[in-house]
């Protein structure tokens, strides 16, 4: 895979899903249709912030016996052809289930760039944060615009490469409509990432579905995450042209086609 560099979107996709081949090509086409980064879920059977279309994907996937071993042999295969940053997402349960330390270990060692975990934060984490960060694989906080200035000054004492800003509070898949709320949460973090001199790069997803919101969002943040437009696209094509709709659907959202 060659990475075709676009500084402006990071693409979730779901591991196993349709098939484990099947989402090997769903990331190379990720990658040939320019995105940035990867967000690689980790299959989870009872998710808190996953709207009704990824958690159809990822039940497609536990049904047909896919593993978290099989999640890391995917990054595995990922990274052997390409260098484009993944990240891996999951939950606290199987994190847990093999050690926070042990499942830091892991997926550094099969190429992942970071760790997203939502309901592992700041402050109640287990260790995560300052496991992933002395392993070289960053955690990355999930926070919404409403977030209050207290709980932002603790999430932001972390070592943080990335920071993930949910633009609206529920589950992905509805449309976001973006507003002067978000737009001046997302100003108010470029200016403590500058004052601070950490290099803080924010994400910045939910709900972002065509080329004009990502366009908007760029603006304000490093990446704009996008991820059930993406899978609604790859269920829409099935197994034989998954890797295709992957592709033509991050052309779309950069703009390109």
């Amino acid at each position: 895979m060659s990475n075709a560099i676009n500084p402006g979107i990071v693409t979730h996709f779901i591991a196993g899903f349709p098939t484990y081949e099947a989402s090997l090509d769903v990331a190379r086409g990720l990658i040939a249709g320019g995105a940035f980064a990867l967000e690689m879920q980790i299959p989870f059977s009872d998710p808190n912030a996953d709207g009704p279309v990824i958690e159809e994907a990822c039940r497609q996937a536990l049904d047909a016996g896919f593993k978290v071993a099989d999640a890391w042999k995917l990054l595995e295969a990922i990274r052997a052809e390409s260098d484009i940053p993944v990240f891996v997402m999951s939950y606290a349960s199987l994190v847990f289930t093999p050690g926070v330390e042990n499942f830091v270990r892991r997926a550094k060692d099969s190429g992942a760039t970071g760790l997203i975990i939502p309901d592992l934060v700041p402050g109640a984490d287990e260790g995560l944060y300052a496991a992933a960060s002395a392993a070289g694989c960053p955690a990355v906080p999930v926070v919404i615009p409403w977030i209050s200035d207290k709980r932002l000054d603790e999430v932001l004492s972390e070592n943080l490469d990335w920071i993930y800003v949910a633009l609206r509070s529920g589950i992905t898949g509805t449309y976001t409509e973006l507003g002067p709320e978000q737009e001046a949460f997302l100003s108010k973090l470029r200016r403590r990432g500058a004052a601070a001199g950490s290099g803080l790069r924010i994400m910045a997803g939910f709900g972002i579905q065509d080329a004009a919101q990502v366009e908007a969002v760029v603006k304000m943040a490093d990446a704009a995450i996008v991820g059930s437009a993406l899978v609604t696209a790859i269920i829409a094509a099935g197994v034989p042209g998954a890797g295709d709709a992957a592709r033509s659907m991050v052309e779309m959202l950069r703009g390109s086609s």
